[in-house]
């Protein structure tokens, strides 16, 4: 508990524990985001960034080179009123080196049994075949049996089989090692928006939260943002002369789409960061540049990598002459 920073101790009664990392569509990021601020839950701890996370980059502002500031790693908390109940909130402004994913997750999972928390609550995205007009529908996982018997009832569908990346999934997988029970709710986003934030997914997960556990906010802003979004995105089919589809863009159209978000967006640092470390552990292992093709190819940056991508098989092949 040494390694996390209080700033406060707050009297709660079994909270609702919420985390969340950047990923995909920043489903989950966004989710979180949002409801902290509609909650107007305040910060009482936080995780120091520099024993978990590197810098990747600089900044260069009007010709002035800077370091960027560490991600923040911050707990809020909410007093739940009226019968409702009390939440914690975790939001992290990155995806930590997953070679202490291990070792962060448990200390997370310290403030969360400090605090007696009720359930462990993840959010994350789930790229489908769907059209960005259509309402996303929202998938559950559980760590019980018990849970998942509960949660069919919400208007949520059953993950059955799959996998969940990163620290979104990942921490769930942790928490049930460690004796907490929770699920995580996965909103689709469409396979050629993977690139920038949905709103709409996140709108549609906080929805679903609401009715599974009661812990609602005014969703007017997101949505207000999800329309505008779609709005752009319109402008850029149209601008692509594709049209509003009728039903699931197919996947030429998919692939025209992507290419023409990606020069108009970036990748999440949470991203970036795990394509570096798939690349340094390329260069020590080259039987990781499969899991570093995949993610490059997953993110549709390929490209825009392929030269560093080839120099591991040069490099490679040089030292074993």
């Amino acid at each position: 508990m040494d390694r996390i920073k209080f700033n406060k101790n707050p009297k709660l009664k079994n909270p609702l524990f919420v985390v969340a990392w950047p990923g995909m569509g920043e489903v989950a990021y966004k989710a979180a985001g949002y409801l902290a601020e509609k909650l107007k839950a305040e910060v009482f701890a936080r995780i120091p960034a520099q024993e978990f996370f590197y810098l990747m980059e600089s900044h260069v502002r009007d010709g002035i080179i800077s370091l960027p500031e560490w991600p923040g790693n911050r707990f809020y908390f909410h007093k739940g009123k009226g019968g409702s109940q009390d939440v914690i909130i975790f939001i992290a402004d990155a995806q930590p080196d997953l070679a202490r994913a291990d070792e962060y997750c448990r200390l997370i999972i310290t403030v969360a049994k400090r605090y007696k928390a009720d359930r462990v609550i993840s959010f994350a995205a789930m790229p489908q075949a769907i059209d960005h007009n259509q309402p996303p529908n929202v998938w559950f996982t559980a760590t019980s049996e018990t849970i998942k018997k509960e949660l069919v009832k919400y208007n949520v569908q059953t993950l059955n089989d799959g996998h969940i990346s990163g620290l979104n999934g990942l921490f769930l997988g942790m928490a049930k090692r460690a004796g907490l029970d929770g699920f995580c709710l996965l909103g689709e986003i469409p396979l050629y928006t993977i690139q920038i934030e949905n709103p709409k997914a996140s709108c549609a997960v906080l929805e679903a939260l609401g009715r599974i556990t009661g812990l609602t906010a005014d969703l007017s802003d997101l949505r207000a943002q999800a329309a505008q979004l779609e709005i752009q995105i319109n402008n850029l089919l149209e601008y692509l002369k594709l049209g509003p589809a009728p039903g699931p863009i197919g996947e030429d159209e998919i692939d025209k789409i992507r290419k023409s978000l990606s020069q108009l967006t970036k990748l999440p640092l949470s991203v970036q960061q795990k394509i570096e470390e798939l690349f340094s552990r390329a260069k020590t292992d080259i039987s990781r540049a499969h899991e570093l093709k995949t993610e490059l190819d997953k993110w549709n940056v390929y490209k825009d990598y392929e030269d560093r991508f080839l120099d591991l098989f040069k490099k490679n092949k040089e030292s074993n002459n």
